[in-house]
């Protein structure tokens, strides 16, 4: 007997430091529920297989690809995107401003997207190199820059104390399960 599912589906998140309610359908995908339901238009949809990291966001602090995360897994959870990154004083975070400084965009379509990762990254690699910043972000594709301003303006941001919260935090979830969006890791 096939199992039924429910029309809609009730998903309470802290979004962006925000308690919020949404009623999402049981399939739709949290890059959906961002960009439909809730207005935050910042998380890009590129590929929808979850190879691009365009559609980034961090979920309890750790990059999730948001096209293949669904909605109703984010219940209960707290939910960064791009718009959360600035502070509620509309002062921009320091890694935006060091992406700036170093022109690391240039189409922009991607930017959130490294935005949200490289937040993940300076929140949680602490002392890391700059090949681990490369491999960590190996995730996230740019048809633009050439990746040298990306990798500028992140380790600019790590010099410049950026590795602090934002609205949403950074928790200590492991990246695990669906639409996770941990560092790709070579095998040897």
């Amino acid at each position: 007997m096939a199992e039924v599912l429910p029309d809609r589906i009730t998903v309470d998140m802290t979004l962006n430091g925000s308690a919020v309610s949404v009623d999402v359908d049981p399939w739709e995908s949290l890059a959906t529920t961002l960009r439909d339901r809730l207005r935050m238009t910042g998380t890009k949809v590129s590929c929808d297989v979850q190879a691009c990291g365009a559609c980034t966001v961090l979920v309890d602090g750790l990059p999730r690809s948001a096209c293949t995360f669904l909605a109703y897994e984010a219940d209960g959870r707290e939910v960064l995107t791009v718009e959360g990154l600035a502070s509620s004083d509309a002062e921009l975070h320091p890694l935006q401003s060091a992406f700036i400084d170093e022109s690391a965009f240039q189409c922009g379509f991607c930017t959130s997207g490294m935005l949200m990762s490289a937040h993940a990254y300076l929140t949680t690699e602490d002392g890391a190199d700059e090949e681990d910043l490369i491999e960590y972000m190996s995730g996230n594709l740019c048809r633009c820059t050439g990746y040298l301003p990306i990798v500028a303006a992140i380790l600019r941001a790590r010099r410049e104390g950026a590795g602090g919260s934002a609205a949403g935090g950074a928790g200590s979830a492991s990246a695990s399960g669906p639409g996770a969006r941990a560092p790709r890791r070579s095998a040897g």
